[in-house]
This record gives structure tokens, C-alpha cells and sequence, in this order.
């Protein structure tokens, strides 16, 4: 009988992990998008850059938008990104590359505790950034703390009741 529950939960699991569904709204994509920007920073523009996002990008609210600042190319043709927000630490005091963003453009901008007109254009000037929007859903839960865990010690017991 033990045999025969356990073939039975283990159909079903296959059965249920086959499954597919709807594909999503139109222009939705399991795969994140990218691209990327340049921005000169200036008192001219407040040293920041809104940067829209391309029309064939769809991006809405609940997505995840993730800014990076391309630090380096090493050997010729590796790029090394650094994730924003990225701090340094200058003679002037700290300076920081930051942005915020809504589901049409991202705001990348410069704050300091210093006066961003004393800063050396490797601070400033044709600054690359890659832009990820991450597809991402809003939860329908509003799961208490308890009630997660014991979710989640349920699904443990079940693994290891599958396991005997």
C-alpha cells in the first residue's frame, strides 16, 4: 500500500509539473531584457540622465529594473559591471551613482556630499550603464510570518514522508 501511494504522489507530481499555462499578456517574455545607455553628467543636465525605455521593451509596474555601471574592460574585451547604487570614496568626500525608476524610464543620477562641479570627467563623461528589467508579478498572498513557516515545515514533512 505504502508502494502504491507513493507511485500514485509521484504521478501526480509529474502530471502536475507538465502542465503549462497561459503564455501572459502580449509582449510578456520569461527572459529579462537589457540594453544599454550612455550619460554625460553635468550641471546642465543636474547631473543626471532619464533614460526611456525602448518601445520594444514592455515593462509594467511589478517588473524589476536593475542599473549597472560599467567599471572596467579587462584583456581587450571583458566588461566589468558594478551594480547600482555604487559609492566612492574621493579626496572630495563620497559620491554616489544612484537612480529610481517607473515602468516607462529609469532616472540615473549623481548625489555627493561634496560639490559635483569640482569632479573629474572619469566621473562624469560618457559614463556606459546596462539597464535589466527582470519580468516579475505581484504576489496575491499577505502570508504572516507563522504562516509561512508552517507552510514551508509542511512541505518539508511531505518531502521526507516521500522519502521513507
Amino acid at each position: 500500500m505504502k508502494k502504491l501511494s507513493l507511485l500514485f504522489t509521484l504521478c501526480a507530481f509529474v502530471l502536475l509539473i507538465s502542465c503549462t499555462g497561459p503564455a501572459g499578456p502580449p509582449g510578456y517574455s520569461e527572459l529579462g531584457k537589457v540594453f544599454e545607455a550612455t550619460a554625460n553628467f553635468n550641471p546642465n543636465n543636474s547631473y543626471s540622465r532619464l533614460v526611456t525605455f525602448p518601445s520594444d521593451i514592455v515593462v509594467y509596474e511589478s517588473d524589476v529594473v536593475l542599473v549597472y555601471l560599467l567599471e572596467e574592460v579587462v584583456d581587450g574585451n571583458i566588461d566589468v559591471w558594478s551594480q547600482l547604487p555604487q559609492t566612492y570614496f574621493l579626496n572630495q568626500g563620497t559620491l554616489l551613482y544612484t537612480f529610481d525608476h517607473t515602468y516607462i524610464d529609469v532616472n540615473i543620477f549623481l548625489d555627493a556630499n561634496f560639490n559635483l562641479n569640482t569632479l573629474g570627467v572619469e566621473y562624469t563623461d560618457n559614463q556606459i550603464f546596462r539597464i535589466a528589467i527582470l519580468p516579475a508579478e505581484y504576489a496575491n498572498s499577505n502570508l504572516g510570518m507563522n504562516e509561512l513557516m508552517n507552510i514551508i515545515q509542511l512541505e518539508a514533512s511531505d518531502i521526507q514522508l516521500l522519502s521513507n
